[in-house]
């Protein structure tokens, strides 16, 4: 379990991607689904993965996934979670609602004995996967250099 502080600590930890990581992202076919994952690490060394999931039928359902590799252990942890239009309910605030939204880690939920990220709330910033990917990388503290910036800051 993570407290709402680890949360924002992770989210506001500097994350760099090289600029060509738009052609490491190639999804593949996968029960229903096109998939992909992306590791790397923060500023910090922390380990985390972007991972990006659509229907093959619906391109409607979809999500944009920041997720943390919980150090010395297999399991990750869903940091924020950018969802296509569908139903969703918060179960501790009964507000149900039918858009594109934003899942984020709490908590609370994680003490209600469900999944980290279940809280969501509607959004209109993004109506397909690229604008949510988009969305994802401003709000979680991405920066974006070329291969040679990178090597410079990793060092």
């Amino acid at each position: 379990m993570l407290t709402d502080i680890e949360i924002v600590k992770l989210l506001k930890e500097p994350k760099i991607l090289p600029s060509d990581f738009v052609k490491r992202i190639i999804p593949k076919p996968k029960r229903g689904h096109k998939e992909i994952e992306l590791n790397f690490k923060g500023i910090n060394n922390s380990e985390y993965a972007i991972i990006l999931r659509q229907s093959l039928i619906e391109p409607l359902k979809f999500s944009a996934i920041l997720a943390y590799q919980i150090p010395k252990s297999n399991q990750r942890f869903r940091l924020r979670r950018y969802n296509g239009k569908h139903q969703h309910t918060n179960k501790i605030e009964r507000i149900h609602f039918f858009d594109y939204h934003i899942h984020q880690a709490t908590e609370r939920y994680q003490l209600l004995g469900v999944r980290e990220d279940t809280y969501a709330e509607p959004s209109n910033r993004f109506s397909n996967l690229n604008e949510a990917v988009n969305c994802l990388l401003e709000d979680c503290n991405f920066n974006i250099v070329n291969e040679s910036q990178t090597s410079l800051l990793l060092k």
